[in-house]
């Protein structure tokens, strides 16, 4: 039965490879901005994917401090409030289109591939494969086809197995697509396998870093993790259920993106995580930091699954994501700790305070208009 699930998935993929290259998309270049400090020509040209979004954000800026000369493929219509005001190079373009991929690896010599499609709900999963998977491949492919020196792909925790004693995860934890859960998670295990194939064919320089739950200013969308402090500042939060997760510095992320850039082993994955912490602890901590004190309800997961279910076929008509959905509450089931020993070891990398995380993102939060 894992292999058919496997299989069909599998094949589902290649259909939409077909469908989505059907629609061509143009990729324009725009140069750095004019006049700021730091255009100057660097020694690196490198190109980030999903630098207009959160953590893709975050590793531009650290590009930038470390001297890169950095150009950045965003679609037409996306939100740039994150490039503002940045010495970046802007070239229009989209995951989907090979001829857009093409022209935005030319002439750069490294990659950070940092975009992806996250969601725990999506009313059309074709698109999630279609960029998570699909535009993936076509991403590195182009980068190998053109000689890139070094690639760093930003995978996820996602796609890491469970141990069964609930300690946590780390790099050498089994994991099967048939135990993913949910369109996300499964997309971004199959890319990341498509990675490893590539990396191995082509004989890349390519290391994978695989990013726990990081929180942190310039959320804009903002995340999943990030709705939950948002949620909770507005007192949205009266219940909670028994689940753990692995809160990190997104700048910290980002730090891990530029160690394994400089020191990571081609072929290799490292977790990019930070302190192990239940969603009570989270929520408590957000309660100390904004002066509240909550008494919350804790509520079993089968109580919640047909609330979610309710969301989301409310969702599917109003086109409005839901705010619990059946994968996340099976998520949740789990504690999904991890450790990010590999890294620390191999990379020297360190991570912050999960507090100072979770207060870095309520200051940005407040300060852009999210909360008064």
């Amino acid at each position: 039965m894992q292999s058919i699930f496997a299989l069909t998935v599998i094949l589902s993929i290649k259909l939409l490879h077909e469908k989505f290259n059907a629609n061509q998309h143009f990729c324009h270049c725009y140069p750095a901005l004019a006049g700021i400090p730091g255009t100057e020509t660097s020694i690196m040209k490198t190109l980030v994917t999903g630098a207009n979004g959160f953590l893709g954000s975050a590793i531009m800026r650290r590009l930038l401090e470390a001297g890169h000369e950095v150009r950045v493929l965003v679609r037409a219509q996306s939100d740039r409030r994150n490039l503002n005001n940045f010495p970046v190079e802007i070239c229009e373009g989209d995951l989907r289109d090979i001829s857009s991929i093409k022209r935005a690896v030319r002439g750069c010599d490294n990659l950070f591939h940092a975009a992806a499609d996250y969601r725990l709900w999506i009313p059309d999963p074709d698109s999630m494969y279609a960029i998570n998977v699909i535009g993936t491949q076509s991403l590195i492919l182009a980068a190998a086809e053109a000689g890139l020196k070094r690639i760093v792909y930003t995978s996820s925790v996602a796609t890491l197995g469970f141990n069964p004693d609930g300690s946590p995860a780390d790099e050498t934890t089994p994991s099967s697509l048939p135990s993913m859960t949910g369109h996300y998670k499964r997309s971004k295990f199959l890319a990341e396998q498509a990675v490893q194939q590539l990396t191995d064919q082509h004989k890349l320089s390519l290391v994978i870093v695989n990013p726990s739950t990081p929180i942190g200013p310039c959320d804009i969308r903002p995340t999943p993790t990030g709705r939950i402090v948002l949620d909770t500042l507005h007192g949205r939060m009266p219940a909670y259920v028994d689940t753990g997760l692995n809160i990190v510095h997104a700048d910290d992320v980002a730090k891990g993106h530029l160690l394994a850039f400089e020191q990571g082993k081609a072929g290799e994955r490292y977790i990019l995580g930070g302190e192990n912490m239940s969603l009570l602890q989270i929520l408590e901590i957000i309660d100390g930091i904004t002066g509240k004190k909550l008494k919350r309800l804790r509520l079993s997961h089968n109580l919640i699954l047909p609330a979610a279910w309710l969301m989301e076929k409310t969702a599917a008509f109003t086109g409005v994501e839901p705010r619990a959905t059946i994968d996340g509450v099976r998520m949740a089931k789990k504690q999904m700790f991890f450790s990010s020993a590999k890294a620390m070891r191999e990379l020297n990398y360190r991570y912050r305070p999960a507090r100072d995380a979770i207060k870095d993102a309520i200051l940005w939060f407040c300060e852009n208009g999210y909360y008064k």
